[in-house]
């Protein structure tokens, strides 16, 4: 059988048969391009704090560069979401990696003109590549079938193992690369960034055809090609109307928001105890193994026992996460341990969450639904970053790992409620 999308943009004409091959070409090209766009965040986030001391003559502002970033990625979800949901995910995934080319020109601009004000800019322009990097997930699951949707997210989230390790042992190297020249060594990662991003976005345009959003509504019934329900007002109708894309928007937020309060501290509390710079990196490479290496089982996980039990299995790890790290009290290996825990949680969170907002509203607004979503979480996770360092002054790290294990809480029970209340159809878990 051979369909045609609705009026607006339109995929070619697919016969069904093809699309487990279709499938597979779309998840290539965005595992490839996770690689490397995944690498091109990593490379220079590390040094943006030391830009921004640079800069700005002073440390006190030099955490405002990430979180300009964050706030970035967070502005940035919501039209990147309503571009994908009227166009296709290429233009959305081209336009935000566009964006972050950009933002990588305007700070290696910034150093080079000692601008602040053009810095936090640029790193907010910057910001809309993670974006993109968090949408091409829900790309993986646009033709995937109900039962593998979950798999085919982890995937994607698995191949950003690649930069997440490689990408801040490639800072130096980056900065080297530019001594002697006119560029600030602290903005070369920058360049290199940019560069990334540009042959990103070209993978995305030349490869990433048909379209997985319009082909998806091509092979839709006629009930769910109706224009009138891709718009940002019915993304937010389509999770007001759904308990389970409520509590999957929940356990993103939640999941996202008590990793990074917990680990943004840790290198703190770490070094509290007298651990040195090669300790912290090994904890905190464990802990992104933990966060993107084991993304596939996850994935497999949520397929074959339910969402609802992913959700639940986050819940559970990231509080024995919590547990460990903040009782270790100068343990390095339990905090470890701990960390590794909770990138582990996060990754069960992130992908049982994703696909059960995927199934969870209408094939005309998940786009719209998507980009809401990576919208709350990077929001979320802004808030309890900065809020993290406040807490650790003031209380310490034991009491930050109890607010993280407390935030879980409201999240295991909407999934109990939901599962007894409003059980997920057989064939959508």
């Amino acid at each position: 059988m051979t369909t045609s999308a609705a009026p607006g943009p339109t995929a070619p004409p697919l016969d069904a048969a093809d699309l487990p091959r279709l499938q597979r070409r779309t998840s290539g090209v965005l595992m490839a391009s996770q690689m490397l766009g995944g690498l091109g965040v990593p490379i220079s986030i590390a040094l943006a704090p030391v830009l921004a001391t640079e800069i700005s003559g002073t440390e006190a502002l030099s955490g405002l560069a990430s979180t300009a970033a964050v706030i970035g990625t967070a502005l940035v979800s919501l039209p990147l979401a309503a571009l994908m949901t009227a166009r296709g995910r290429r233009p959305g995934l081209i336009v935000g990696y566009g964006i972050g080319a950009i933002g990588s020109a305007l700070v290696v601009l910034a150093a080079s003109v000692r601008s602040f004000p053009l810095l936090m800019l640029g790193m907010a322009a910057f910001g809309a590549a993670s974006s993109a990097n968090l949408q091409a997930r829900f790309a993986a699951a646009d033709l995937a079938a109900p039962d593998r949707r979950a798999r085919a997210i982890s995937l994607v989230v698995w191949a950003s193992t690649i930069g997440a390790v490689l990408g801040p042992n490639l800072s130096a190297p980056a900065s080297d690369s530019f001594a002697g020249t006119s560029i600030p060594q602290t903005a070369g990662p920058f360049v290199w960034a940019g560069a990334v991003f540009v042959l990103t976005g070209t993978l995305i345009a030349v490869f990433l055809r048909p379209d997985p959003l319009l082909t998806a509504r091509a092979l839709a019934g006629p009930a769910e090609q109706s224009p009138q329900g891709r718009s940002l007002r019915a993304g937010f109708a389509a999770v007001k109307a759904s308990p389970r894309a409520r509590l999957a928007l929940v356990t993103v937020a939640v999941s996202h928001t008590v990793m990074v309060s917990i680990m943004v501290m840790t290198p703190v509390d770490l070094g509290h105890h007298g651990a040195g710079l090669k300790l912290v990196g090994l904890v905190i490479s464990g802990h992104i193994a933990g966060m993107f290496a084991f993304s596939p089982v996850m994935g497999w996980l949520a397929d074959r026992i339910g969402r609802l039990s992913g959700i639940g299995l986050a819940a559970g790890l990231l509080s024995v996460a919590a547990l460990l790290a903040g009782t270790a009290d100068g343990n390095h290996t339990q905090s470890a341990v701990g960390l590794f825990l909770l990138g582990l949680g996060w990754s069960a969170g992130m992908v049982s969450g994703s696909a059960l907002l995927t199934d969870s509203v209408p094939q005309p607004a998940r786009a719209a639904v998507q980009g809401l979503s990576d919208l709350t979480m990077n929001t979320a996770a802004g808030v309890g970053g900065a809020a993290a360092g406040l807490v650790m002054s003031t209380a310490g790290y034991g009491w930050l790992n109890a607010i993280g294990a407390a935030l879980l809480l409201p999240m295991a029970a909407l999934a109990l409620f939901t599962g007894r209340r409003h059980p997920v159809p057989k064939e959508k878990a």
